[in-house]
């Protein structure tokens, strides 16, 4: 399902549903439409789903880092109006909400991680010298997946014009840094939010150690696997992600 982009202020977003909002952060190259099966499942279950776009190309370059960002999603849920929210991010994404969560503890109910950074990563930023060859870009969005044939021709297209956009690249590159620079190791044990890990095992981008090693950090996680999956599960297995994540929900009561 489309959904309208809402633009109010200096934010676009996406939501539907009604109830207990589940404000959703997207990676680094992910768009909106990443999260559409869990929007879809989500929104027919009292939740209220919102997906912001996140300022990754147009913030400053100074202030293109994890901790603005962080910064930026809990503006965002204060324009907003919430007392509270479930976060759930992807990639960037994740490690974004995780850094939300150590600056605004007070207003993260419960988190949900999946192929976050914040840990390690391998690709983030990385592998760009060639970026003018359209293949050599197929292939490094197609090893994000276990199946190659997720990364469809509209998210090669849309991977190959951001690293050819000298200023989207910049801005990448500066990213990568912050995220290397805003590792969360020491943090993670302070961090006592709810955390649900959906990891997949055949991640090469954070790979499954990644996944094994916040669970260990995080004081108050549950880890759970999807097989033949790779960086992005909720695009890769949605069906599989949506019931891993409605179960928790629920054994949890959230």
């Amino acid at each position: 399902m489309m959904h309208r982009l809402k633009k109010e202020k200096e934010y676009s977003y996406f939501e539907v549903g009604e109830g207990t909002p589940i404000l959703v952060l997207h990676g680094l190259m992910g768009g909106l439409s990443n999260f559409n099966a869990v929007s879809d499942y989500f929104s027919l279950k009292d939740y209220k789903i919102i997906i912001p776009e996140l300022p990754i190309y147009t913030m400053s370059l100074l202030k293109t880092n994890v901790k603005s960002f962080a910064k930026y999603v809990h503006d965002f849920i204060e324009f907003k109006g919430f007392d509270e929210v479930i976060l759930l991010g992807n990639s960037l994404g994740g490690h974004i909400g995780l850094y939300h969560t150590k600056l605004y503890p007070e207003k993260v109910k419960a988190l949900i991680i999946t192929g976050s950074s914040g840990l390690y990563e391998s690709a983030m930023g990385g592998g760009y010298t060639k970026r003018s060859d359209y293949e050599v870009i197929k292939k490094k969005a197609q090893e994000v997946f276990y199946d190659p044939l997720v990364a469809s021709k509209e998210i090669v297209d849309e991977v190959y014009e951001t690293v050819n956009d000298r200023n989207k690249l910049i801005k990448t590159l500066a990213i990568a840094k912050s995220a290397i620079r805003h590792n969360m190791a020491k943090d993670l044990p302070n961090i006592k939010t709810p955390t649900c890990i959906i990891w997949g095992k055949n991640d090469t981008v954070t790979p499954p150690e990644v996944g094994e090693e916040f669970n260990e950090l995080l004081p108050n996680s549950d880890l759970f696997w999807i097989d033949k999956c790779g960086h992005a599960p909720m695009m890769e297995h949605p069906d599989e992600f949506n019931t891993i994540l409605d179960g928790w929900l629920s054994k949890r009561e959230l």
